[in-house]
């Protein structure tokens, strides 16, 4: 009898841990009618005229901080002057990827590399002619993405393919082993060069962010108002980044309970 109730005991308590931890990490693909929420977003960003607008808005101001800056050589002649880019959502356009969990209702949110592998984003408005302009002016470009170093081939082929300039071994940086975000990888190119002007769709492309909880990025951006469309050109981004990890407090064992409970409490609503 004792080693029955044991057995029982035994049976109970496992059963009691596989629970947290099925709590505590959520698969890695969430319920279908999470991805149906990202369905407006991505609308947005494939079809609005708005979206394409803000993408030609920035690079018509990284043209014309560009050519103000040279022309008034307002930069460090003791180094190279270069720019900096992120990759995806600034030049290329992976929504397509992003799309299919949509419609398929399914996939896996976490895992890009079949995606990236097969080298298919197409360029995002205006990112072709100003990486032209910028090559054709002297100016060193830096595509630093946070994809995996084992993507490196596969992504400069992308960026070939549609015609980035300067995409080669030297100038695609992408996250290395242990690397927490792209700090590392802009010091190493601030070394030999003065950064004139970034570009990304996340705040973690510029320094000072990574890390901060959804107000103290808000309140990093008060603060640094006068860098932006100076320094630092932003693009929209609403289907991914770490403005919702920031909701989250970049906690990954969150269950998807927890996270659509966080959503919805995030949202500010008028009273009745």
């Amino acid at each position: 009898m004792m080693k029955k109730l044991l057995m029982l005991t035994a049976a109970a308590l496992t059963f009691i841990q596989t629970s947290m931890i099925a709590h505590a990490e959520p698969s890695r693909n969430p319920p279908a009618h999470l991805y149906e929420q990202n369905t407006m977003s991505i609308l947005w960003f494939q079809n609005a005229g708005e979206a394409k607008a803000l993408y030609y808005q920035g690079y018509n101001i990284g043209k014309l901080r560009l050519n103000e800056i040279l022309k008034k050589k307002q930069y460090n002649r003791a180094l190279k002057p270069a720019i900096v880019l992120d990759i995806d959502e600034t030049v290329l356009d992976n929504s397509p990827y992003q799309a299919t969990f949509v419609v398929n209702g399914k996939g896996n949110t976490f895992d890009w590399s079949k995606w990236f592998n097969r080298a298919e984003a197409k360029l995002l408005p205006g990112a072709l002619d100003f990486l032209q302009y910028a090559d054709s002016k002297g100016i060193k470009i830096f595509y630093i993405s946070n994809r995996q170093e084992a993507q490196k081939q596969a992504t400069i082929k992308n960026l070939q393919n549609v015609g980035a300039p300067q995409a080669d071994e030297e100038h695609v940086l992408l996250q290395q082993k242990n690397e927490n975000g792209k700090e590392t990888r802009r010091r190493h190119v601030a070394k030999t060069h003065d950064i004139l002007l970034l570009f990304g769709d996340n705040l973690g492309d510029f320094s000072g962010f990574d890390g901060l909880s959804d107000n103290g990025r808000i309140e990093a951006v008060d603060k640094m108002r006068e860098e932006f469309g100076k320094k630092l050109i932003v693009f929209p981004n609403p289907m991914y980044g770490d403005w919702e990890g920031a909701i989250y407090d970049f906690d990954k064992k969150k269950s998807w309970e927890e996270i659509e409970r966080l959503r919805k409490d995030h949202l500010q609503i008028s009273e009745p």
